[in-house]
């Protein structure tokens, strides 16, 4: 593998220059992976890739950011195709890694907060671009929201024009079907969640069914290493009495104890792991985020997978 070289005046300025993309690669990997290590580990690799060319090579270069860019691409859909056969042994549901920051002031020397400012990172969102074929993924996404040419995504799909502008016409549709909610102000956010904790927290299966929309999901990931649901529950019936009847077997207030947190941008809350006692059930650790649509939950996203939290600030 290639490695960076010692640090001349020029390689500095390369390193600069590099570091200041960080945060938009950052946010190409994820869409494109739906995973924080998968994108970091492109975001190296490219670096690896650009500090190993030699002097011509790079300035021949006139578009860092569209280099990088491109990069990234060809990384990730190597990482898509093997997450496809990792999922084929996955227990139950697949949910994107959490981007989880604190909840609170900006950050804009941190990477991660400039990412999930963007509105197509929230999770409902993310869970549509988790719909499409690798190839609809890779050429939606780098052409319609990093305005990558459509030669340079059919170099990366190894495929003709014609083909990648097809990829990303399908995956464009596929979104747009799916129709994600749009963000909701945090302060409307907080609202709808304090409703949902109380409700959920007083075993009243009608109060919980109040919070939610019509047209509610339930979404659990655990790879069966965690109490979740197995399969995606729709309807609010079905969500209220699985909420209800999953609380009920931690200990008392169990629930009142999640810390408020931002995931992928919007208000969620993080549940630490507390051993169970006497008849209750241990609570696994597990971050939760929600969508909301007309001032009631449209969507729950329950994230236990061990797997996927590595990376929360605790």
């Amino acid at each position: 593998m290639e490695t960076e070289r010692p640090d001349s005046s020029g390689d500095s300025d390369s390193s600069h220059a590099f570091s200041s993309l960080r945060a938009h690669l950052l946010a190409v990997g994820y869409r494109l992976t739906g995973s924080l290590a998968d994108a970091e580990d492109a975001v190296q690799e490219t670096w690896l890739r650009w500090a190993g060319l030699p002097d011509a090579r790079r300035e021949a270069v006139r578009d860092l950011r569209a280099w990088c860019t491109t990069v990234v691409g060809r990384v990730c859909l190597d990482r898509l195709r093997s997450a496809a056969a990792r999922r084929e042994r996955y227990v139950g549901q697949w949910l994107p890694e959490p981007i989880v920051t604190p909840l609170g002031t900006a950050r804009p020397d941190d990477p991660l907060d400039v990412v999930v400012r963007d509105d197509a990172v929230r999770m409902a969102a993310m869970v549509v671009l988790d719909t499409l074929t690798p190839q609809q993924r890779v050429a939606f996404v780098l052409h319609d929201a990093f305005d990558v040419p459509f030669d340079e995504i059919a170099d990366i799909l190894d495929c003709s024009v014609a083909a990648a502008r097809q990829h990303a016409s399908r995956g464009r549709r596929a979104v747009a079907d799916a129709e994600p909610p749009p963000r909701e102000s945090l302060e409307h956010q907080r609202l709808v969640v304090e409703r949902f904790l109380a409700a959920v927290s007083s075993g009243d299966v009608r109060a919980v069914a109040e919070v939610l929309h019509p047209d509610a999901r339930f979404v659990g990931d655990s790879d069966g290493k965690a109490r979740t649901a197995l399969r995606v529950l729709v309807g609010v019936d079905k969500i209220a009495r699985f909420a209800v009847g999953l609380v009920a077997t931690y200990r008392p207030g169990a629930l009142m104890a999640a810390r408020p947190v931002l995931v992928n941008g919007d208000l969620g809350f993080h549940l630490a792991a507390e051993p169970g006692e006497g008849r209750y059930r241990d609570l696994h650790e597990r971050v939760h985020t929600m969508a909301v649509r007309d001032g009631r939950i449209v969507a729950i996203y329950d994230i236990a997978n061990p797997d996927k939290l590595t990376r929360i600030p605790r």
